[in-house]
């Protein structure tokens, strides 16, 4: 009876999958911060065409030597989401991919990462400009109880720092197979995005926090996740032990998998509820 139920409700969720008409789309604008245009890709749920509702928004960060389409093409985030919203285990909402690649073939060159590196401030540009340009084309609910913010790996680091510094924004934080402390070994990434790393250590930032900066860090809604396999599990543990002797709440999830998107793509929908959850509270 079990395995009739639980095939009837994936029939039935793909069926309203099926006729969703959700989409996605580019938005390209010049910014004055860095001298140069930058795009990110933007998920409209189904419905967002025919109402003038305000939804709550997701800002989606992808890893090193990824771009802002990575979560489309490689983490099929459009399927996933329709499918969570569909199931009702998320709110619908709107999700903004934005991009923090690198220059060169493999996109892990020059102006790399979610940090300030000298003559590319990024980290400025996304709170000054690229939220901002953002939340005024789009129908968004712009306060903090409806904002949140998730990555992986690269991401999993920018989302737990930018959380950290402006817990005022973010309502939750996730973080996946997150690049939460110094690199354990040696990268072959551009020298300036390894320095951006070890000067915006999420675990480092963490630990010299004052008590009224904690206070605002307890704001947030965490949920970090790692893999068994993963070769950033340690400082993903460490960054747990120290919001916990912190008395910092936060969920934590280590399962079976590595630093693949294959891992990824099971984390998602768990991911979008859990941001889900905390909209509006």
């Amino acid at each position: 009876m079990k395995k009739t139920l639980v095939t009837a409700l994936l029939a039935l969720t793909a069926a309203l999958t099926a006729g969703a008409q959700s989409r996605t789309e580019v938005y390209t604008f010049p910014s004055e911060v860095l001298g140069a245009e930058k795009s990110c890709t933007v998920y409209l749920p189904d419905g967002y065409d025919r109402s003038q509702e305000s939804y709550p928004v997701l800002y989606l960060l992808h890893g090193a030597s990824g771009c802002h389409t990575d979560w489309t093409q490689k983490g099929d985030l459009r399927r996933i989401a329709d499918e969570a919203i569909a199931a009702g285990m998320a709110r619908p909402m709107i999700v903004v991919m934005p991009d923090a690649s690198g220059e060169g073939p493999k996109r892990t060159g020059r102006h790399m990462g979610y940090f300030d590196v000298p003559g590319w401030d990024y980290e400025r540009f996304f709170f000054e400009e690229f939220m901002p340009a953002v939340e005024k084309r789009y129908r968004i609910a712009s306060d903090k109880a409806h904002r949140a913010v998730v990555g992986l790996s690269m991401g999993g680091g920018g989302t737990a720092v930018y959380a950290l510094r402006h817990p005022e924004l973010f309502g939750s934080a996730c973080s996946m197979s997150g690049l939460l402390d110094m690199f354990p070994g040696r990268r072959s990434y551009d020298n300036a995005f390894q320095q951006s790393v070890a000067d915006n250590s999420p675990v480092a930032l963490l630990r010299g926090m004052t008590a009224e900066q904690l206070d605002g860090v307890r704001s947030v809604r965490w949920w970090v996740d790692c893999g068994d396999d993963d070769f950033l599990w340690k400082c993903n543990v460490d960054f747990y032990t120290l919001m916990r002797e912190r008395d910092i709440p936060l969920q934590y999830r280590m399962r079976d998998g590595g630093h693949t998107w294959r891992y990824w793509q099971t984390v998602l929908p768990d991911a979008l509820t859990f941001v889900s959850n905390g909209f509006g509270k």
